[in-house]
């Protein structure tokens, strides 16, 4: 096997071994909350013209999975090398920049998609979901992967301890991810509160996986796209620097 099939394969492994923490707790997290919310505002609540409230939601709690457990993977591969010294058995490998970003990133990736995959099946009977557009789908829930995958790589190479990473997801990734839609339509909102919410890429992310469903959405999903894409490039840019700088990584480097 080459570095990055190896290193990828490293990581896929790292978190199938512990599959009941990071596979099934977070589907029945994700279900506890349809059966909560769907259950107190199924008929109280109509977001889309013909689409019940529960249908509504289950998109939005696959993508919340999928972009959450994606952070999730490669921030604490990182981190947990960081602290435990064996990330040095890595940067002694012959492994390029680009390759260090595709085994980490491509390994959140899967994770997300795999965790997404168990959310909607375990939550898709429950609402009446069509499939209007399915590579919207597809192409919604790889960048959201990929992004959020991404925005771990980062943070894992930032942090240097524990707090700091819990202090990033907590008072960023977490109220991104909530603030993005998931649970609401933005046309529900105060026109000061849509305005803020223009400002967060999470919400282009859900939308246009929710309008792959429906073929509903509150921003045309080609506009979402090309904001995706864009902010997709600009993180991967960075990452990719760090990895090569070895901000963080390497002693010495700043």
């Amino acid at each position: 096997m080459t570095g990055f099939q190896t290193l990828f394969y490293k990581e896929v492994l790292r978190f199938w071994k512990v599959a009941t923490q990071t596979v099934t707790a977070p589907v029945m997290t994700a279900m506890l909350y349809l059966l909560i919310f769907g259950h107190v505002l199924q008929d109280r609540v109509q977001v889309y013209p013909g689409v019940q409230y529960t249908g509504f939601l289950v998109p939005g709690l696959v993508m919340m999975s999928v972009l959450q457990n994606a952070f999730a993977n490669s921030s604490s591969s990182l981190i947990q090398s960081k602290i435990t010294g064996n990330l040095v058995f890595v940067l002694l490998t012959p492994l390029s920049h680009w390759e260090m970003f595709g085994g980490y990133v491509l390994a959140a990736v899967v994770r997300g998609l795999i965790v997404g995959a168990g959310v909607f099946v375990v939550t898709a009977w429950f609402g009446h979901l069509s499939f209007v557009a399915p590579w919207w789908i597809v192409i919604f829930a790889l960048l959201g992967a990929a992004i959020l995958g991404t925005m771990g790589l980062v943070a894992g190479i930032w942090a240097e301890k524990f707090d700091q990473l819990a202090a990033f997801q907590n008072f960023l990734i977490v109220p991104l991810t909530f603030l993005a839609g998931v649970f609401y339509s933005i046309h529900s909102l105060p026109p000061f509160w849509q305005t803020v919410s223009h400002f967060n890429p999470f919400f282009y992310m859900i939308d246009g996986f929710r309008y792959g469903f429906f073929g509903q959405s509150d921003i045309n999903p080609v506009i979402s796209l090309a904001i995706v894409s864009v902010f997709f490039i600009a993180l991967s840019t960075l990452a990719v620097r760090m990895l090569k700088s070895g901000y963080k990584l390497r002693a010495g480097a700043h």
